[in-house]
C-alpha cells in the first residue's frame, strides 16, 4: 500500500489554464491525516498513530520506507494534529552548527509554550556523534524526533536513538493505491489522462509503488498533445521506465539475494530467475551472483546431487569466458538446475555439529591406536598399538574408534532420503550395522 497523499475534498475543480505553477504533488498534499492513501497499519485506529493521537500522547518516530510513500506529509500532519511548530532538516545539507541552532530555536518556543516537531528526513545519513546529539532534546521535551530513512534503521541508527523512538514502517503504494492517486489527480487536472487501460495499468507499474514518482509522470503524460487514447506501446514510446530502486550495499541487496537462495531452496525456478533478474537490473555485479549461486549449491543441495557444484563452477566460468549479457544466461541455467536438484542440507548440519564437537573437546588428542609411530620411544608409548588396518578387515570396515578416547561418539552426518543421498544413507546404516557387529568382536575397539 503506500505512498503519498490523496487529494483534499476541496480540489475536485480543476484550475484556470495557466495559473497553477506549483508541482501536481504539491497541489495534492493531504491537509489531514483522513486524507493520506495507504499506510492503514500505521494510520487506522487501532495502529501505533492511530492510538497515539486517540490517546493524546505521541511518541518520536522513525518512519522507515521507500521513497514516495507519505513519509514527510504525514510527519507535517502529525504536527498540524498535536499544536506542534513542524521543523524540517535534511541529513544530506545539515551538520552540527545547524543543528545547534534548530535546538535553540526549540528551546524558545518551549519556554513560549510551543512544542516542536522536528523531522530529520535522511536520518541515517547522520553519524553517531550528530545522532548522540538529538538524545539530550528528545529526554527533556525540548523535541519530538520524526525521523525518516529508507535504510534498515537497525544497521543505521544508534541503540540510544532507537530506544527512545518507536520504528514504524511504511509500505510502497499498491497498485489500487496508486490508482485512487491517479483518480485525484485526474479530479485536480480537470480531464482524464489519454491512456487505454492497459496502457494505465503499464503507467501504475512504471511508478513502482511511489507515488510522487507517479504523479510526475502524469503531469509530463498531461503537457502532451495527444489525439485519441496512448495504447502501451505508444506510452513506453514516449515516456522511459523508472529505474528500479536498488542500492548494492544497502536492504535491498539483501533482501534481494535473500528472496533468491530461498526461492532455489524452496525448488521455485521460476520465482529464483525473477530474483536473479531483479538483481541484475538493479545493477548488481554478476560475479557475486555466481558466488552466491554456488554458496547455495552447497549449502542446499549438497549430497543429494554432487554434479550441482561442479555445474555452478562452470556456469562461472562460462560467465568470465563470455562475459556479460551473454555469460548471465550461464548463471541463469546453474540456477534452474538448483532450484530442480533435490536438496539435503545434512553435510551443512553435520559440518556445523562437527565445529560445535570440536570447541567443546578442546584439545583431546586422537587414540593412541590411530597414531603413527615413527620413533622407539612413540611405539613404546603405544602409538599404533592395536590399530586395525581396514583393507585386511572383512568388508573392508574395522569399525574401529577413531574419536578421542572418553569422547562419545556424536551422530554428525544424518543425509535424507533424497538424490543421491539415499544411497549415501544405505552405506551409512551398513557401517553402523557392522561397526555394532565389529564392537561385539572386539569391545576394545569400539
Amino acid at each position: 500500500m503506500a505512498d503519498l497523499f490523496e487529494s483534499s475534498t476541496n480540489t475536485s475543480q480543476a484550475p484556470a489554464a495557466g495559473i497553477e505553477t506549483r508541482p501536481l504533488a504539491d497541489r495534492l498534499r493531504p491537509k489531514a491525516l483522513g486524507e493520506v492513501i495507504g499506510q492503514e497499519q500505521v494510520l487506522g485506529p487501532d495502529a501505533p498513530l492511530g492510538v497515539m493521537l486517540a490517546s493524546g500522547s505521541l511518541s518520536s518516530l522513525i518512519f522507515w520506507g521507500p521513497p514516495g510513500v507519505g513519509k514527510t506529509t504525514i510527519a507535517r500532519l502529525l504536527a498540524d494534529e498535536t499544536d506542534l511548530n513542524f521543523v524540517q532538516i535534511s541529513a544530506i545539507f545539515s551538520g552540527v552548527p545547524e543543528l545547534r541552532k534548530v535546538f535553540e530555536a526549540a528551546k524558545h518556543r518551549r519556554a513560549n509554550g510551543q512544542g516542536t516537531l522536528l523531522f530529520v528526513d535522511e536520518i541515517h545519513r547522520f553519524n553517531k556523534a550528530q545522532q548522540d546529539g538529538f538524545l539530550p532534546h528528545m529526554e527533556d521535551g525540548t523535541i519530538l524526533l520524526v525521523g525518516a530513512t529508507t535504510e534498515n534503521p537497525s544497521f543505521e541508527l544508534n541503540a540510544a536513538v532507537l530506544s527512545r523512538a518507536q520504528v514504524l514502517i511504511l509500505e510502497r503504494l499498491s497498485l489500487a493505491d496508486l490508482e485512487r492517486l491517479a483518480q485525484r489527480a485526474e479530479q485536480e487536472l480537470g480531464k482524464a489522462l489519454p491512456l487505454d487501460g492497459p496502457a494505465r495499468e503499464a503507467l501504475l507499474e512504471m511508478a513502482d509503488g511511489d507515488g510522487r514518482a507517479l504523479l510526475n509522470l502524469i503531469e509530463q503524460i498531461m503537457a502532451w498533445t495527444v489525439k485519441g487514447k496512448l495504447d502501451p506501446k505508444g506510452l513506453s514510446t514516449r515516456l522511459m521506465r523508472r529505474a528500479a530502486q536498488y542500492d548494492k550495499s544497502g536492504d535491498a541487496h539483501y533482501n534481494l539475494i535473500s528472496a533468491l537462495h530461498k526461492s532455489v531452496r524452496g525448488s521455485d525456478p521460476d520465482a529464483a530467475l525473477y530474483w536473479f533478474a531483479r538483481m541484475l537490473e538493479g545493477g548488481e555485479d554478476p560475479r557475486y551472483l555466481a558466488r552466491r549461486i554456488t554458496r547455495m549449491a552447497v549449502e542446499d543441495i549438497g549430497l543429494a546431487d554432487p554434479q550441482a557444484q561442479s555445474i555452478c563452477l562452470q556456469s562461472w566460468e562460462t560467465y568470465e569466458r563470455l562475459g556479460s549479457p551473454e555469460g548471465e544466461l550461464a548463471l541463469a541455467q546453474a540456477l534452474v538446475y538448483l532450484a530442480l536438484a533435490p536438496k539435503s542440507n545434512a553435510a551443512y548440519v553435520a559440518y556445523k555439529g562437527a565445529v560445535s564437537a570440536a570447541r567443546k573437546t578442546g584439545s583431546a588428542p586422537p587414540p593412541k591406536h590411530i597414531l603413527n609411530a615413527p620413533t622407539s620411544l612413540m611405539k613404546e608409548q603405544g602409538y599404533g598399538s592395536g590399530y586395525a588396518y581396514d583393507h585386511d578387515a572383512e568388508d573392508g570396515f574395522s569399525g574401529q574408534n577413531y574419536f578421542p578416547d572418553g569422547m562419545a561418539r556424536p551422530a554428525l552426518y544424518a543425509p535424507v532420503e533424497r538424490g543421491f543421498e539415499r544411497d549415501l544413507k544405505k552405506r551409512l546404516d551398513y557401517f553402523a550395522k557392522l561397526r555394532t557387529k565389529r564392537a561385539g568382536e572386539a569391545p576394545g575397539d569400539a
